[in-house]
């Protein structure tokens, strides 16, 4: 028996996800004898997946020594109708004070797990639905697994700033190569949580065989009697002599620096070490490396700013704060978008696949409507290619998408959202004319990304059903929505917003119509303090990467090419005109607009990005250089004072709030936990602001 361990003080009340064992007969499938089989349950339905503590592995171990003595000629695990088991329930470990704490997590994982690969039985893990982490750590442990067709599985621990610490590091790479186990548990990791569908986890050899869910568990079953009787035999690689071990890890070490902008992040750094100490480590010793890496991390505040970073999205998702009533949400059944550009029809696509109602476009004349139309019809096109989509949903959805340049075809539609040229005062004389061709309780929105949502309604008739709905470039990509109420916004507009976003698998955040927003205006606040070095004379490519030890995708400037410098520009000019001299206007960004250059990187002759001669030749040349770390402490100081000015505002709520903006809409790094947990264990926070803007041990070790 394993020995238990108990929750840390002040963790929540772990959901037991219970096991039991029930003899299945195997005469009907050719095979005598009977297969013990350990169900996993925690009693609650499907939504709530099951997850694994300390009393749940209590539980299966209990399970194992109970088939164990029932002598069956083999066991199998399976899960509760939909789902396998979602993992370690990772609620606990923000509360671990302790390393030896931690180190017994990973160790009652492994004692417990290893029983199924250790006993003579032939054990099978029936994995009948979701399956991430230790859910498909205990089936790696089994000696052959078979897998739903629906369901998915992934190793997501990398992502959350962990490693596979109950097996998975050191048995999958020995199950399909170095390779394989690079992309399964960190590539897959590092490209937003990437899981595996069913045809992925056999062709890569994560699984043996893959069955319907209708008789998934009785063809599971009849497999396993098949395994038992020879008439199946399962080949295993030995991948010890694999030559590739060294390139392999090389090229995932490549592109976990790229993810990363350079920076070595511990987690999967740590994953790797241990994949490539599984080509000649005996499993103990895996298992016990696995052990001390998990309780390293989990020790550590990247791994506390992760878990706060993963919460707060699961959560938001879930819940918008500060939302109206969903009942006071107007039925949706027509929409309608003003303008036809590549913006437009993004939103056009966006709304007409999941609203999945008439969308009907508009521009300034009939061939630029057109071409709005047939962009959208072409992605419909690509999505089938692609296998996204059947043929028979892209007919339909195209039946529903049209275009015009009358704006009369608005007049039956429920939400109205226009994309037109980041102009005050055009933003105001069109929804003069919406406002007499829609009915009073038409929602009309602007997806302005700067300007001011209140000024667009002056003088409406109906201002109340006016609000601001931001969307970020790729609109099918980027997560978040900003919806910016007006001091005249009505609950009945503000619950329609979010209940479309909703349908949009938008993540939201309601805030006030305030200059920028929320992502905006910190991060061109933020973009500024870079531009403004440079223009002082510090070298650009000195500003450029003074950010990149913590971890950033990309740098400012080449966020700057992929937003383009006139979009940057103008919304700058916005930002300065209504916020005050903080906003400066760069004397080089001014001539980039003027002379078209869109980029400070060019793609050089051998691929990489090389500085751009046409931009360098615009830089002003200023006379007080700074350091890369002088220009990264001005950054963040100016981050830290424009966030706590917008909460003073009421901009936003809460600062949660500000830190799942920066998450989801300017790609800051999970493992900094967000932008003001970082600046609070920097210590900027009560230099800059007098206060911190979280608790202390919120995203990092507790006090």
């Amino acid at each position: 028996m394993t020995t238990a361990i108990s929750l840390p003080e002040g963790a929540p009340e772990e959901v037991v996800t219970n096991a039991v064992v029930r003899d299945v007969d195997l005469a009907p499938f050719g095979h005598k004898g009977t297969l013990a089989l350990i169900t996993i349950d925690n009693g609650l339905d499907h939504t709530r997946p099951n997850t694994l503590g300390p009393a749940s592995l209590a539980s299966i171990d209990a399970a194992i020594t109970e088939a164990i003595s029932r002598k069956p000629v083999a066991i199998a695990i399976t899960g509760k109708p939909f789902i396998f088991a979602a993992g370690a329930d990772l609620s606990a470990l923000s509360f671990l004070t302790d390393r030896k704490q931690a180190l017994a997590i990973g160790k009652l994982g492994h004692d417990v797990f290893r029983r199924l690969g250790e006993i003579d039985t032939p054990t099978f893990a029936f994995i009948n639905g979701l399956a991430l982490g230790g859910g498909l750590e205990i089936g790696l442990h089994c000696k052959y697994r078979t897998l739903s067709s629906t369901a998915f599985t992934a190793l997501p621990e990398v992502f959350l700033g962990l490693v596979p610490g109950w097996g998975g590091a050191t048995l999958l790479p020995k199950l399909i190569g170095p390779e394989r186990a690079v992309q399964v548990i960190m590539l897959n990791a590092l490209n937003n949580n990437t899981m595996m569908k069913a045809k992925d986890a056999l062709a890569l050899g994560v699984v043996d065989a893959v069955y319907q869910p209708a008789d998934f568990l009785e063809r599971s079953v009849g497999y396993a009697a098949d395994v038992l009787s020879g008439k199946v035999a399962v080949e295993r690689k030995d991948y010890s002599t694999d030559p590739s071990w060294d390139s392999v890890l090389a090229t995932g070490k490549a592109a976990a620096l790229k993810k990363y902008g350079g920076a070595e992040i511990a987690s999967p750094m740590r994953a790797l070490e241990l994949i490539a100490a599984s080509k000649t480590a005996s499993l103990s010793s895996g298992f016990d490396a696995e052990d001390q890496v998990l309780a390293d991390l989990t020790m550590s505040d990247p791994l506390r700013a992760s878990l706060y970073a993963f919460n707060l999205i699961q959560k938001k998702r879930k819940k918008v704060e500060g939302a109206p009533k969903a009942a006071l949400a107007r039925k949706v059944s027509r929409v309608g978008v003003v303008g036809a550009g590549l913006m437009a029809s993004q939103l056009a696509l966006l709304l007409l696949r999941n609203l999945k109602c008439p969308v009907v476009m508009t521009d300034i004349d009939q061939a630029r409507a057109d071409k709005g139309v047939a962009w959208v019809r072409a992605e419909l096109d690509k999505l089938v290619e692609k296998k996204r989509m059947s043929a028979e949903a892209a007919n339909r959805l195209s039946l529903l998408i049209s275009g015009s340049a009358d704006q009369q075809v608005f007049a039956n539609c429920d939400f109205v959202i226009e994309a037109i040229f980041e102009e005050l005062s055009l933003k105001q004389e069109l929804f003069k004319k919406l406002e007499k061709i829609v009915t009073p309780e038409c929602v009309l929105a602007t997806n302005t990304s700067s300007l001011s949502v209140e000024r667009m309604s002056e003088g409406l008739a109906n201002p109340e059903r006016v609000i601001g709905f931001h969307f970020f470039n790729p609109v099918a990509v980027m997560p978040l929505l900003e919806v910016a109420r007006t001091s005249k916004t009505d609950d009945a507009t503000t619950a329609t917003a979010v209940s479309i976003g909703k349908e949009l698998k938008k993540t939201m955040i309601i805030c006030k119509d305030a200059p920028g927003f929320v992502v905006n205006r910190l991060l061109t606040r933020f973009m500024g303090e870079i531009t403004d070095a440079v223009d002082e004379g510090t070298p650009a490519d000195v500003a450029d990467n003074a950010m990149r030890s913590i971890g950033f995708p990309m740098s400012p400037f080449e966020l700057l090419g992929l937003v383009g410098p006139g979009v940057a520009l103008h919304v700058a000019e916005t930002l300065h005109e209504n916020l005050g001299p903080r906003y400066r206007i760069s004397p080089t960004m001014q001539a980039m607009v003027k002379e078209g250059v869109k980029s400070f990187y060019i793609k050089g002759d051998d691929g990489k990005f090389v500085a751009n001669p046409a931009a360098v030749a615009l830089i002003h040349k200023g006379s007080s250089p700074s350091s890369a770390e002088e220009v990264r402490v001005r950054a963040l100081k100016a981050l830290a004072q424009e966030a706590r000015m917008m909460l003073d505002e009421g901009v936003v709520s809460t600062p949660a709030e500000i830190d799942l903006c920066m998450l989801m809409g300017a790609g800051w790094p999970m493992h900094l936990g967000g932008i003001l947990p970082y600046l609070d264990r920097e210590g900027i926070s009560d230099s800059e602001c007098g206060q911190r803007f979280h608790a202390p041990g919120v995203a990092s070790l507790p006090a």
